[in-house]
């Protein structure tokens, strides 16, 4: 085996890596071990057709990214939640959703957050790092590992991958267009299973636009207007809404993909008649469609998630002013892993001051 430098992990490193680390082993063994890691989405272990000799080499020199601390589940065992230990210490959490006709797994791409949007949990306990390459892609591939033999995903079925976790992905770009990569040429994952999430970090989506696959893209917008945005979404003083929505155009137009914009319903913050005709106005020239999600509490942001009636009124408005919508039912809220809600166990205390709507406006 080659020499390699730093301390990668075996998820870091690319076929072409693996390749020459191998190098002065048979050829066919690079196939054996990447096959059986990205199609089988077996543990290096468990892949027996290479020696153990080998194995035991090749994991001594390249030791896992991610320790499994704990899995909860929630919706009648149809949410799973996951946490991880990365090396350092620090802990990415991962959510894997299992639904009649299809996986979703839902990872991080920072250990914390820097965009402090203000009801999200992992914004509220801040930034600590990037993840790494290995460290994305084991969460995928530790979570298929740690499904039942059973589970239709572990068997290999059609699944979904959203960047919906911990982080902004856009801010950690090189690690995860590289884990994207992976996902879509060695795991066979369809780039139209792929979406990755931003709060609208516009260099990054010009870099997608001009990137080679066409995934999804889903933006969390929660305000269309810039006043109400900065308050809720502070990168927006750097990448206001129309500039925002010139980036929107041209990924949709280089990738010929539906946009989805993300949008928190907080209640007299956001869900009012108003607010709903500006999501239109700034929805129908993109052509996007817009997923409406109840605020899911978070020890640290004060406000209510607006009523069922008005979230149901809000997306009548929308439809009446032409904008598809979709009201999204929420998952994992009893463990903590719907969206907003992943902080990997760290305490966040509630801010104090006004609950009421002027607060945010």
């Amino acid at each position: 085996m080659a020499d390699i430098g730093a301390d990668p992990s075996l998820g870091d490193l690319s076929r072409a890596e693996l390749g020459e680390l191998l190098e002065g082993e048979p050829a066919y063994r690079l196939d054996q071990v990447w096959e059986g890691l990205y199609r089988q989405r077996r543990p290096l272990a468990e892949i027996t057709n290479v020696p153990k000799s080998l194995r035991r080499a090749i994991s001594e020199l390249l030791p896992p990214a991610l320790t499994l601390v704990r899995t909860q589940s929630a919706d009648r065992g149809t949410t799973t939640k996951h946490l991880w230990s990365l090396r350092d210490g620090h802990l990415v959490e991962s959510v894997l959703m299992r639904y009649r006709d299809r996986t979703t797994l839902c990872i991080s791409s920072q250990a914390g957050c820097a965009m402090a949007c203000s009801f999200c949990a992992t914004g509220q306990v801040g930034f600590d790092r990037n993840l790494s390459v290995g460290e994305i892609v084991e969460q995928v591939l530790g979570t298929l590992q740690q499904a039942s033999s059973t589970d239709r995903a572990a068997r290999g079925g059609a699944i979904n991958i959203v960047f919906m976790g911990m982080g902004e992905p856009l801010a950690n770009y090189e690690s995860v267009w590289a884990a994207v990569e992976r996902f879509h040429a060695d795991m066979g994952i369809g780039a139209r299973h792929i979406t990755v999430s931003t709060v609208g970090v516009i260099p990054g989506i010009e870099r997608m636009a001009k990137a080679r696959l066409p995934v999804n893209l889903a933006v969390s917008l929660h305000a269309a207007n810039d006043r109400l945005r900065n308050r809720i979404a502070p990168i927006n003083r750097t990448y206001p809404l129309r500039d925002l929505a010139r980036a929107l155009t041209d990924y949709r137009r280089a990738k010929r993909r539906r946009i989805s914009l993300e949008w928190a319903m907080i209640g007299g913050v956001n869900d009012t008649d108003r607010d709903a005709a500006e999501l239109a106005a700034y929805t129908r020239p993109l052509a996007a469609h817009v997923n409406l999600i109840p605020l899911n509490p978070t020890p640290g942001y004060s406000h209510e998630p607006s009523p069922a009636e008005r979230i149901e009124h809000f997306a009548a408005e929308l439809s009446s002013l032409g904008v598809n919508a979709t009201v999204r039912r929420n998952r994992g809220t009893s463990i903590d892993a719907a969206c907003g809600q992943l902080r990997a166990d760290k305490l966040v205390s509630i801010r104090k001051g006004s609950a009421r709507a002027r607060a945010e406006r």
